[in-house]
């Protein structure tokens, strides 16, 4: 993954980002937000740049997510991103546990996803609609999104909060590809989700706004704006499939997908990086 030039923006700005990176790479949880909420996308964004630009790891794939409703004419858009990095991306063979940290007194959650592996360089100028866009769709993979952030109230505060810790994601498992998903049969892509033993939820990626194209083509879009390169082998998480299901340190997450996929995940509490 290449970036463009980073502003950082204010020296506010940069502060909140310091504080959150700090919190993340030490395992320590945060009781409030570190500032002043950003009442915009673009003052959020600057945040997870300065984020991204201060994080002694790279950024190797994207979250997306959808925006409540309530909030999309509130900050004109619907959906918001967030970066993956390298060290939080796990691979999970069909039938395995993977392991993954969780933040102890922060938000940690688990959502089923389809996750799409980039197969070739995204042109700056690349169209964002879908059929401009399956050339250079690599695999669809089934997968789980572990969200995390130190700060426990990080969705209760809104997008903007969300964005500004690296969009609440503390990485991605991949698990094995999807056939058959050129179809773009959305609904026929089904996930479960339970999570100690009991059913947490059941969707397929048609729940994803859209479809994951559409996630893609947002993403695109976006990123052109940032001044960021998608290359072959980032990682997309497109979207939530079967909810948003907290999870703490010991909990176990199983997930099945169309096609026979099964994997399994066990939080574990984060260790100071």
């Amino acid at each position: 993954m290449e970036t463009g030039r980073i502003d950082a923006g204010t020296s506010t700005e940069e502060a909140v980002a310091a504080a959150f990176r700090a919190a993340r790479l030490s395992g320590r949880p945060l009781a409030e937000f570190p500032g002043l909420v950003p009442a915009t996308l673009a003052e959020a964004y600057r945040i997870q740049d300065a984020a991204i630009a201060g994080f002694p790891d790279q950024v190797a794939g994207w979250k997306i997510a959808g925006i409540a409703p309530e909030w999309r004419d509130r900050l004109g858009a619907a959906r918001l991103a967030g970066p993956v990095m390298s060290r939080q991306i796990r691979f999970a063979a069909n039938g395995t546990e993977m392991p993954f940290p969780v933040f102890p007194g922060g938000f940690a959650a688990v959502e089923a996803e389809f996750i799409i592996c980039v197969g070739k360089d995204i042109p700056d100028d690349l169209p964002a609609g879908e059929d401009d866009l399956v050339p250079y769709v690599g695999a669809l993979h089934a997968g789980v999104e572990t969200a995390g952030s130190p700060f426990a109230g990080i969705n209760d505060l809104g997008p903007c909060s969300v964005i500004s810790d690296l969009g609440n994601n503390s990485g991605i498992i991949v698990g094995p590809a999807v056939s058959g998903w050129e179809d773009r049969n959305w609904a026929g892509l089904t996930a479960q989700c339970s999570v100690n033993g009991r059913m947490a939820g059941e969707g397929s990626a048609a729940r994803v706004m859209d479809g994951p194209l559409a996630a893609f083509g947002f993403l695109v879009t976006h990123l052109q704006g940032r001044g960021y390169t998608l290359k072959a082998g980032d990682y997309l998480s497109t979207g939530m499939t079967t909810g948003i299901h907290i999870v703490a340190p010991g909990d176990v997450s199983e997930f099945e997908f169309a096609g026979g996929i099964r994997f399994s995940a066990r939080a574990v509490s984060a260790r100071p990086n």
